[in-house]
């Protein structure tokens, strides 16, 4: 009898702290999704309204270079140089490395300033620190000890990535998955699916759309039409194995090359606006028109993956700030819809596809980007997504746009290899 009530008492015990534990990260959710919603929406709404002073002056194109030199004296004067990136949000979910709050600030300035004088990024670099500064900020307040710590910031970078791309199911599943890849860290998914929703409808209440699009042409399912988008895989794969390495090199040699700060950022802004002279405005800022247009018409120039990957690589290594997924966006889309037509396939089937895939090659998460496929274009071509995704997930080999990334399995067999990402 007595080990019966043991064994009742234990039971309850147990039962009891799944209870508690199930409404304190609920509640830790939503007001990381609420604050998260509200400054993502700000954030997205700064991004696009500087996009269009731009696009209505076009001479603060010219003053990249002051921008570049603001930013550099931004992150100079809050001693955040050199290290405080998304490489360190990721890192801070699996060691002790603290996330600094004055991140927050500096990103978002700096990130509208880059886009306000047409450097070539995104915006999900931004939202990830952002979000993980919520996280870590909510975390704090509350006293979570170090491992729920690393779940908060993953519950605040699903939450901004979800209020700026509109995908909370990506959002959820990149925040787990992109952290270490091979691993899935399960016991963030309540909170991260919880923060991720609650930012989206947050969104919605100030009157944000989610980013979808329909696709009209997709092709027949047979052998011939898998094994050509299955090449479609293998070019998103030799892609972002380039513009990993490019990202790479030209941060290292700039830093080599132009020790200070503030000479690194003004030279990267000459070289921006010497592009932009010699070939106009199609490639600066996020180039979110011509994403549209390769998926819903079909359009791209045939160099034009290889201009916007010129302008990132040299807006991003040369210390600008912002992000690097959107820009993939861009860059997959027109190789996929130059590189479509060559194989039989829709050309507007192929910007979709270069989409996705390229940012599965550039990220590491297959699983995420599968997802990402359904909510950006329904479900009707999963198949051929499923088999891009796949592909240029193993052929991109060990190079990632994150080094704070962790490659904790072998791509090719089943075998513990946990070395961080190129």
């Amino acid at each position: 009898m007595d080990k019966l009530k043991e064994t009742v008492r234990h039971d309850a015990t147990r039962v009891r702290q799944y209870i508690l534990s199930f409404l304190k990260w609920t509640l830790i959710a939503l007001v990381t999704g609420a604050a998260g919603g509200a400054l993502g929406a700000g954030f997205r709404w700064s991004v696009n309204y500087v996009t269009a002073v731009r696009e209505t002056y076009v001479w603060l194109h010219y003053l990249l270079p002051v921008g570049g030199l603001i930013i550099a004296f931004l992150y100079r004067v809050t001693k955040l140089s050199g290290h405080a990136d998304t490489n360190l949000i990721i890192s801070s979910v699996r060691t002790d490395n603290k996330v600094p709050i004055i991140l927050a600030p500096v990103i978002f300035i700096s990130t509208v300033i880059t886009h306000l004088f047409g450097g070539s990024a995104g915006r999900e670099g931004a939202a990830l620190q952002l979000g993980g500064c919520i996280g870590s900020f909510i975390g704090r307040a509350v006293k979570l000890n170090e491992k729920d710590m690393h779940i908060a910031i993953m519950c605040g970078m699903s939450g901004l990535f979800s209020a700026l791309f509109g995908t909370p199911l990506t959002a959820t599943v990149f925040a787990m998955e992109v952290i270490s890849v091979g691993i899935f860290y399960y016991s963030a998914f309540l909170p991260c699916i919880i923060s991720s929703l609650t930012a989206f409808g947050v969104t919605r209440l100030f009157g944000l759309e989610p980013t979808s699009y329909t696709l009209t042409k997709l092709p027949e399912l047979n052998i011939l039409n898998i094994v050509m988008t299955a090449v479609l895989g293998i070019a998103a794969a030799v892609v972002s194995i380039i513009f990993c390495f490019s990202l790479e090199k030209t941060h290292e040699l700039a830093a080599k090359y132009f020790k200070n700060e503030y000479l690194r950022t003004a030279v990267g802004g000459v070289m921006i606006v010497g592009l932009t002279l010699l070939l106009g405005t199609r490639y600066n800022g996020i180039g979110g028109e011509a994403i549209e247009r390769a998926v819903t018409e079909g359009y791209s120039l045939p160099y034009d993956f290889i201009l916007k990957m010129l302008f990132t690589v040299i807006t991003i290594g040369f210390g600008y700030k912002g992000g690097e997924i959107i820009p993939t966006f861009f860059i997959g889309a027109t190789m996929g819809a130059t590189l479509a037509p060559l194989l039989g396939l829709p050309a507007e089937f192929g910007a979709a596809v270069g989409i996705t895939a390229l940012f599965c090659a550039v990220v590491n998460c297959p699983i995420a980007s599968i997802i990402l496929s359904i909510e950006l274009f329904g479900s009707q071509g999963l198949i051929f997504f499923a088999i891009a995704l796949v592909i240029s997930y193993m052929l991109s080999g060990y190079y990632s746009l994150y080094s704070g990334q962790k490659i904790m399995y072998s791509k090719r067999r089943a075998r513990y290899i946990n070395r961080s990402a190129k």
